[in-house]
């Protein structure tokens, strides 16, 4: 099966599209996969050198065409190896794919190195950028740009020494990041909690005893077993009423990457940070944060701590409010002495819940089998966009659980190849993310209009990690996994309807505070009565998802949302501790962590816990000084709902404007001025307190 996906991925542009139409007749191909893209990284990585080589010695004068543009189109076999190589690392590894991404990633970091500090290849850019065209279109005069900001951040402008040590800084920071997903994985695997007698699981509900009794099965074991991952994880702490077992896993979930073994992630923290301080340093920056920023809409750590001190104003007093009701839940249960720990926290808040609105998000799950609510998302771009799905079973997939459709427009042109991945697995790392196996572009000039038929169209992949079917049961989602799915599924439609001429401009290529806003949007759907009757149904009965029960969705939808809002600040504060410090990373990973969320700490700190060695959105998933985003692309997100709920929230022509506005032109245009055409003006902070029920600002 991965053999096939493989050589269906690894196809050139033109036998993509020829695919495509014609049917996938792939060769068969005896190398085992970790040893076919071995080589085939090595052949087009010395192929793109080659390209590269012709484009830096070309004896004609340096243009836009013999120049950018060819640079662009260089190295286009390496990009489709290396893509499937990290993306099969995250949805589907084993250790021979460990071992050939820490093989790799120090080469290819080596290799980006010497195309962006080649000096003649930069002395060309360079020419190109002082003196631009006057031809040149918007599009083209964004990729101009970005290309020399990527040589200049690169290192392009350093002297010899300082070019020596940023590709030894380049080389280390890319086996670090590794090594520290790697670790990741490997304790969260490690840990499981195996129940053998039913008393111990008190509270917890049927269908996630029944998760567990397969779990247990898979494994070999008696029993139930629950385990780190998230759909394990969540319900038994949220429900298992034996605290003691609450604790144990708390702290085994708290404490992965801590223990001195050979997943211990401290020193790899210390690298990874002091490494980027280092590399921005040597750039001219005074720290890491002032180097990342450069290319967000925030643009300064100024802006940045604004808006987090912003939202500690505004929701830090309502945040403790609400953990005390939590405490004061827990003591009339259990006696005036009891002192609330986090793993206390999620069990009494859903009894607390459960009193203040009758509603427990397990209700909801009998109504939200994994097909229907799949269904029920794709007919709201249906409706939203005229955008269709269709299921292809000839199209490679790489697992069993992977499903691909064609994606089509309105005119039933082809958009996209959409692949779906819902189950964890044991190589599959945790959370839920979209990635490109192969992002949309055109050949023709920019002064064209770009086509689904004159375009590569994309290959876009939805991984989660859901909960699975039981024995008796289909897979059912809480509300909460629903809120992933329409997130994801956000992401999954910028990369559909990209419409640019270059792959470096495409789809989710924009700056990372912008690119969460289409994810964030999508998730406003979630509580909407008039999306949830399209599609919530229950999955024996038939019967439709009661109204009453919407009313407690909507009436507790902003129950602990302050909270909620402190915690990822609290995330974001740790982000930028880290990435603006200007000397070496403290020696003690836990006492810098617990300063540095210290003001808005809403919870005892437990000693055996640190989140900075788990924290794999900064430390090895690109979000490095970028934490912030996720409030900041919130403030977009219920600004532009907000504008669905004016004109209606299954408009057409509001969903044509965010369609054209904000998710076609991808990184062609700044954000900020995609925003202002969407809305009319810049995004206002109230929308988001008003959404959390906290009192709005007055204008």
């Amino acid at each position: 099966m991965i053999q096939d996906f493989l050589s269906s991925q690894l196809l050139d542009d033109q036998q993509w599209q020829l695919a495509l139409k014609e049917g996938f007749q792939l060769p068969a191909c005896e190398q085992e996969p970790h040893e076919r893209l071995r080589n085939l990284i090595k052949q087009e990585t010395d192929k793109e050198m080659e390209e590269v080589e012709r484009i830096a010695n070309n004896p004609e004068a340096p243009t836009f065409e013999n120049t950018i543009v060819a640079l662009e189109h260089s190295g286009q076999g390496l990009e489709r190896a290396t893509t499937v190589m990290y993306n099969l690392l995250d949805a589907e590894t084993n250790d021979d794919l460990d071992s050939l991404a820490e093989e790799m990633t120090p080469l290819l970091s080596e290799h980006s190195n010497n195309i962006m500090l080649n000096e003649k290849l930069f002395a060309r850019v360079k020419a190109v950028y002082d003196n631009p065209p006057a031809h040149l279109t918007s599009e083209d005069r964004k990729l101009l740009e970005k290309t020399y900001e990527g040589f200049e951040r690169s290192g392009a402008t350093l002297d010899a020494a300082g070019k020596a040590r940023f590709r030894e800084i380049s080389r280390q920071l890319a086996a670090a990041t590794i090594r520290f997903s790697n670790h990741l994985l490997k304790d969260t695997n490690a840990f499981f909690l195996h129940l053998q007698e039913e008393q111990t699981l008190e509270g917890i509900p049927e269908m996630h005893r029944q998760a567990a009794a397969q779990e247990a099965t898979d494994r070999g074991l008696d029993g139930w077993v629950f385990t780190l991952h998230a759909p394990s994880f969540i319900p038994f702490m949220t429900y298992a009423a034996r605290r003691d077992l609450r604790e144990k896993m708390y702290r085994a979930y708290h404490s992965r990457c801590t223990h001195q073994d050979e997943q211990n992630n401290f020193q790899t923290v210390r690298d990874l940070v002091n490494l980027r301080r280092e590399l921005a340093a040597l750039l001219g920056y005074p720290h890491f944060a002032a180097y990342a920023l450069r290319r967000r809409m925030a643009g300064t750590t100024e802006k940045v701590y604004n808006l987090l001190h912003e939202l500690t104003d505004s929701y830090l007093p309502e945040a403790r409010k609400e953990v005390q009701a939590v405490a004061e839940k827990a003591q009339s249960l259990e006696g005036k002495d009891f002192v609330l720990m986090p793993w206390d926290f999620a069990y009494y808040s859903q009894l607390l819940r459960k009193d203040l609105f009758d509603y427990d998000p397990d209700m909801l799950r009998p109504y939200l089998e994994l097909g229907s609510v799949k269904q029920g998302v794709f007919n709201l771009a249906t409706r939203l966009y005229g955008i269709t799905f269709e299921e292809d079973r000839s199209i490679p997939v790489y697992h069993p659980d992977v499903t691909a459709y064609r994606v089509y427009d309105r005119d039933h042109s082809l958009l996209a190849v959409l692949l779906t991945d819902f189950f964890p697995r044991k190589g599959k790392q945790g959370g839920a993310w979209m990635t490109n196996y192969r992002s949309e572009h055109c050949d023709l000039p920019t002064n064209e209009t770009v086509t689904p038929e004159n375009s590569v169209r994309p290959v876009v992949s939805i991984t989660t990690n859901f909960t699975k079917p039981a024995a008796d049961t289909p897979a059912l989602l809480s509300l909460g996994e629903v809120e992933t799915f329409l997130h994801e599924f956000g992401h999954a439609l910028h990369g559909i309807f990209a419409m640019t001429h270059y792959e470096a401009l495409s789809g989710t290529s924009v700056y990372w505070d912008f690119v969460e806003l289409p994810s964030q949007f999508m998730e406003n759907y979630a509580t909407e009565p008039e999306f949830l009757h399209t599609f919530a149904r229950h999955y024996q009965t038939g019967a439709t998802l009661p109204q009453e029960y919407i009313d407690r969705i909507r009436r507790a939808r902003t129950f602990q949302a302050a909270y909620q809002c402190i915690r990822q600040v609290s995330f974001g504060l740790l982000d930028m501790a880290c990435y603006t410090l200007q000397e070496a990373f403290p020696e003690n990973v836990k006492a810098f962590e617990e300063q540095a969320w210290e003001a808005v700490r809403l919870m005892p700190q437990v000693a055996d816990s640190c989140m900075a060695v788990q924290f794999s959105h900064i430390m090895s998933g690109g979000y490095a000084a970028g934490y912030y985003s996720y409030k900041w692309a919130e403030v977009l997100d219920a600004d532009a709902f907000a504008m669905f709920r004016e004109e209606g929230i299954f408009n057409e022509e509001t969903a044509r404007q965010f369609r054209t506005c904000i998710l076609a032109p991808g990184g062609t245009v700044h954000p900020m001025e995609l925003y202002l055409r969407f809305r009319g003006r810049e995004p206002r902070i109230n929308a988001l307190l008003e959404r959390d029920g906290v009192s709005p600002k007055q204008d």
